[in-house]
């Protein structure tokens, strides 16, 4: 045997440190558009790391290994948020770096804290186990709900959205998934000398065989055929890149190719036209406007029964002790129009609820903006949230849900709106901007987590995008063929809208299950307690 080396004080400590970066890269390209699953077993890295951290620093070692595997981790996730910024890159472009690096650092912060909590309350043995998967998903719980969250590659919706291992998202949901995927995916990490270990080991094998077989099983039993009498769906993609600023000759050219779509031939008269979030780059109220050109083209392109479902923004008067700094208040808003004999006719009204931090509004804005943020961010007076959502009823279609952009990455979002509205609707319509993206991997990635909600509330999407990625969704999560338009595509979807399934699992119990899983994880500690009590070392 040669000699033993020894390792220096730079391996120590650097050793551990890339080993955690490769973790959280691992992780984050076993998610759509990359897909490589092996990737998951960064999970089991990231576990061994949390139990091997500096005894003499426990929580700062830790934190630091889960925030340095959380940064690589979104440092992949969300690279794509700088395309934003070279929209105007004169005068925007020189934030890109910062506003990536700033993103992957504060959303890492999440990761950090389950390290600490992991290696705070983990006991000894192969419980440990749960107690990281619930630390972890307990944490990403969080980060989609601090300051509205943004709840944006969760672990669980690592599996590509219609595949048979999600589909167990229709019983537990995405965060609830997440707890089960971290539990098998870290099952590694404990190692394979005890006993207890490789029958973690066995169970988280067991566990995945059977997330895969009920996938099969229900996908197997899929109802994929559309009713006779279901809405022809049109979906509009217009391939219109974001402009830094919209004059005259720029607005009548999105308004053109909308249109020119809209008029396209048909094998069978399209019910509804669905144009993306950002429809028309103006005001709602001013382009449907009596007596405006825009108004007039536009119900000129639709026929008689037919309804157009846009989005747009539009601007009213602040309510008595609402706070306006200019006196108006901004919505985000969808808004749908149906053609009659007569003219167009307002039939649903939606305004986004769930806004973008630092994106659409500027948390305590009432303090920050004095301070100068909102020129710092190019965020204007930003949106209001609208009321409570409730689904929409248009003429000829079935109720639907509006999800714009940013709201389809919530799970529950659509059940929630349909208890208050005490109806359940028929399929759900995502109208989004990934324009600001690029050509980059966070459409694909949108695609995929949009598509979580349709397995979760077992109804159909159809999702609008001006450059892509456009596509109609069965209730299972799975893009119907040849229904989908990639990046930079110009054309159109004619779909027949897919049936609802029966009233979901998750639908019922909502959280309740991931609670479950998290209060199993709590349960799990017991020994570390047992042991504090008992002065055993761990």
């Amino acid at each position: 045997m040669g000699p033993k080396v020894r390792r220096g004080p730079w391996a120590a400590t650097w050793a551990p440190r890339g080993a955690a970066i490769a973790a959280g890269l691992a992780a984050a390209f076993a998610q759509p558009p990359f897909g490589f699953l092996p990737g998951l077993l960064g999970y089991a890295v990231m576990l061994w790391l949390c139990d091997r951290a500096d005894p003499e620093r426990p929580w700062r070692s830790a934190f630091f290994r889960g925030w340095l595997a959380g940064a690589a981790y979104f440092s992949v996730s969300t690279w794509w948020i700088g395309e934003a910024f070279f929209v105007d890159a004169a005068n925007q472009g020189w934030m890109a770096p910062f506003a990536v690096a700033s993103m992957a650092g504060g959303l890492a912060l999440f990761w950090g804290a389950a390290a600490i909590l992991y290696r705070t309350l983990a006991p000894r043995g192969a419980l440990r186990l749960l107690v990281f998967a619930g630390a972890l998903a307990g944490c990403e719980w969080l980060r989609g709900h601090v300051l509205t969250g943004f709840p944006w590659d969760l672990p669980g919706e690592t599996w590509r959205a219609g595949s048979a291992p999600s589909q167990f998202a229709c019983v537990v949901g995405a965060y609830g998934l997440t707890w089960i995927t971290l539990a098998i995916a870290a099952a590694p990490g404990l190692g394979l000398r005890s006993r207890d270990a490789q029958v973690a080991l066995g169970l988280a094998a067991a566990a995945l065989a059977g997330l895969c077989g009920f996938g099969v099983w229900r996908l197997a039993g899929a109802k994929t055929h559309p009713a006779a009498n279901a809405p022809v769906i049109r979906v509009v993609q217009p391939d219109t890149p974001e402009l830094a600023q919209y004059d005259a000759a720029a607005f009548a050219n999105v308004l053109k190719r909308n249109l020119d779509l809209t008029r396209q031939p048909a094998a069978r008269l399209p019910s509804v036209i669905v144009w993306s979030e950002a429809g028309l780059p103006a005001a709602l109220q001013d382009y449907l406007a009596p007596g405006t050109w825009t108004l007039a083209q536009i119900e000129a392109a639709l026929q008689p029964g037919q309804t157009l479902i846009t989005g747009g923004y539009r601007v009213q008067p602040a309510a008595l002790g609402e706070y306006a700094p200019d006196g108006m208040v901004y919505h985000n808003s969808l808004v749908a129009l149906s053609r009659t004999a007569t003219g167009l006719t307002i039939t649903g009204l939606y305004d986004k609820h769930r806004l973008v931090p630092f994106g659409e509004y500027l948390p305590f804005d009432r303090e920050l903006a004095p301070l100068g943020v909102k020129q710092l961010v190019h965020l204007g007076e930003g949106f209001t949230p609208g009321p409570p959502p409730r689904p929409i009823s248009p003429p000829g279609v079935p109720t639907v849900q509006p999800l714009i952009c940013y709201e389809s990455l919530f799970p529950g979002f659509t059940h929630e709106a349909a208890v208050r509205a005490g109806v359940r609707p028929g399929w759900i319509i995502n109208v989004s901007d990934d324009a600001w993206f690029g050509v980059t991997s966070g459409p694909w990635q949108h695609l995929n987590l949009a598509s979580y909600r349709a397995i979760e509330e077992g109804l159909p999407m159809v999702r609008a995008t001006p450059t892509g990625i456009s596509a109609v969704v069965d209730a299972y999560g799975r893009t119907l063929p040849g229904k989908r338009l990639g990046q930079g595509a110009y054309g159109v979807i004619d779909a027949a809208l897919p049936p609802p399934l029966s009233v979901t699992t998750f639908e019922v119990c909502g959280g309740m299950l991931f609670a479950a899983m998290v209060l199993i994880s709590l349960a799990s500690t017991l020994p570390f307690w047992h042991d504090r009590v008992t002065g055993r070392q761990r």
